[in-house]
């Protein structure tokens, strides 16, 4: 197979990349775009940045008012690969046992023994389509934290693999807050990106309105497995980045906190919490997987600052005076990426300084 060095200097990541591997990749990207679109009209950005974060192993929160197709979109991705689907309608009387499963008491019939056995709930599959999270009060959404995190169940002091890969693809109504519960901050730092899902163009919803609804549903070839998703992800982890793309990253990162010296004077008015190393680790991932998806080798700036608002809009908390200013998350990333400039050499030393030095 061929092989491709960084060109960038100071590239962090050892080994060089597989450039028959990459370009598999992108045809998996394109074979998957053009299965999707059988079923999908439009909403080929938001398309894109879901197969990013499956390929950088990465949660995603999809935000849209209804009738948008969010639900559709994930069971056709489901379709289209050869794994394992799940999906949990969130209700207030849903139950932690409900998603992860429960513990049942059974007497075998041979012997006459009684034990316990473990009942797998629905998070036990590849894809889980988790349909308006935000309908579920904070301790059943708390139970998806174990999962999304290390990808493991314990239930009844037994720890239970989730199988992989794994993925949660989650749904949230913005408009209709009557009956619902607010994801709480650390379960939102779970998710690497939330998209937003908006209206599609006129021409993609006159083809929308002009087409005529069937019962059967178009045939899916199932384009990737299990496995040849594990191996494509191991891929893209293994794309080099260079210090300068990594310290853009991080100075990104480190302005959004108010209190960092890198903060700019807007930040400090209007934030009142910025993003953690987390946040941080998967703008860099993140740009990686973009850059791969695209048949580009060498991860940039622009590529971070194309990932940089799914990754930081629901980790940067507006303060007060900002929601009085009808400032939202959105706006205070844009106008970050405006101010906040891609690191100059000078400022190597001054970001990777001790912090007592």
């Amino acid at each position: 197979m061929g092989k491709l060095g960084s060109s960038q200097p100071g590239a962090a990541g050892a080994g060089d990349v597989d450039v028959e591997a990459l370009e598999r990749l992108g045809q998996a990207r394109d074979t998957l775009r053009r299965e999707i679109g059988k079923v999908i009209v439009g909403q080929q950005e938001v398309v894109d940045d879901l197969l990013t974060a499956i390929f950088a192993r990465g949660h995603c929160l999809m935000v849209g008012v209804p009738g948008l197709a969010k639900t559709l979109m994930v069971q056709t991705i489901a379709r289209a690969v050869d794994l394992e689907f799940n999906r949990i309608q969130f209700t207030p009387d849903l139950m932690p046992a409900d998603i992860t499963g429960t513990e049942v008491f059974e007497q075998d019939r041979t012997t006459g023994e009684r034990a316990f056995r473990f009942v797998k709930g629905p998070v036990f599959a590849n894809i889980l389509l988790a349909d308006e999270i935000n309908r579920t009060p904070p301790k059943t959404q708390a139970a998806l934290l174990q999962s999304m995190q290390e990808r493991e169940v314990t239930s009844g002091g037994q720890t239970y693999t989730l199988p992989k890969p794994f993925f949660v693809l989650a749904t949230q109504n913005p408009i209709e807050q009557e009956g619902t519960y607010p994801l709480p901050e650390a379960q939102l730092d779970r998710f690497m990106f939330m998209l937003r899902v908006e209206y599609p163009d006129p021409r993609d919803e006159l083809a929308i309105v002009k087409s005529n609804p069937i019962d059967t549903e178009p045939a899916l070839d199932k384009v990737l497995t299990g496995p040849d998703i594990l191996r494509l992800q191991e891929i893209i982890r293994q794309v080099p980045v260079s210090d300068h793309v990594a310290l853009y990253a991080l100075k990104l990162g480190r302005a959004t906190r108010p209190d960092d010296p890198l903060a700019p004077d807007f930040v400090k008015e209007l934030v009142t919490w910025g993003i953690g190393p987390r946040g941080v680790q998967y703008l860099v991932l993140a740009a990686k997987a973009r850059a791969a998806l695209a048949g580009e080798y060498n991860v940039t700036g622009e590529h971070v600052r194309r990932v940089a608002p799914l990754v930081l809009r629901h980790r940067v908390i507006p303060s007060y005076h900002a929601e009085a200013q009808g400032t939202d998350a959105d706006a205070l990333v844009r106008r970050l990426l405006d101010e906040v400039g891609q690191p100059a050499p000078e400022e190597y030393d001054a970001l990777t300084a001790p912090a007592h030095a």
